[in-house]
């Protein structure tokens, strides 16, 4: 990101520029041949299935999830992704609730400057210089709850690190994935991202074949499923 005000950006946001989306697409997964699918929130785009990518493009702001992104050491990403437009920022957010995990890095210009990664009990990464915003969890003011009866690991963290990656994602991007938004943070709901879904060359479907896909589908009683959010990525 390049703009001074990325929240403000996002949380004014009404539409993702389509063009800039898919350079961006066929940019970062060259192997691959990507088909457009419908416009929706990142809060439903979040928990990334492998053959789908979501991209939002905004003035000054690119925000992409993709599981190739969900990795324990994300100071390892390639350059591609680290700094894929030449942008001054670049964040990156992740969890997988089944694990326990939650991670989070920075760079800027390209140059690394901070990660961290882990489950309540096992430290993946730790690197670079902790962040202002990192002090009150360090200082044991996010401290995990234990059920009634259940001792702690020994080697337990004084946070649980899903909830230190959604501090990081509300501090850099002004939104979280869980629960009602904080202060002044901003509903994910509001915030449209382009949708891809990702083949093989040769294996996509033909065109009639991808308007039937993306067609509106019937209108249901039934609740829709919430979805399983695993990991995001932001930059």
């Amino acid at each position: 990101m390049d703009t001074p005000d990325p929240i403000s950006v996002l949380r004014e946001a009404t539409t993702s520029d389509w063009n800039a989306a898919t350079a961006l697409v066929g940019r970062l997964y060259p192997h691959l041949t990507a088909v457009p699918l419908a416009q929706g929130p990142i809060s439903t785009s979040a928990g990334v299935d492998d053959d789908h990518v979501f991209i939002g493009c905004y003035p000054g702001v690119t925000v992409v999830c993709g599981s190739n992104l969900s990795v324990p050491t994300p100071s390892t990403l390639p350059e591609s992704f680290t700094r894929p437009l030449a942008s001054e920022h670049t964040y990156l957010v992740a969890s997988d609730p089944q694990h326990a995990w939650g991670a989070f890095a920075y760079w800027e210009r390209g140059e690394f400057r901070r990660s961290f990664s882990a489950t309540p009990v096992y430290i993946y990464e730790d690197a670079g210089l902790p962040l202002v915003w990192e002090r009150s969890f360090w200082a044991g003011e996010h401290p995990l709850i234990y059920p009634p009866g259940v001792m702690p690991d020994p080697q337990s963290l004084p946070f649980h690190p899903q909830e230190f990656a959604e501090a990081a994602n509300a501090e850099w991007l002004g939104f979280r994935y869980t629960g009602a938004p904080h202060a002044d943070e901003f509903d994910p709901a509001t915030l449209p991202v382009c949708g891809f879904r990702m083949y093989v060359p040769g294996q996509e479907p033909q065109r009639q074949n991808v308007e039937a896909q993306n067609a509106p589908a019937p209108e249901s009683t039934e609740p829709a499923p919430r979805p399983k959010k695993r990991w995001f990525s932001r930059k």
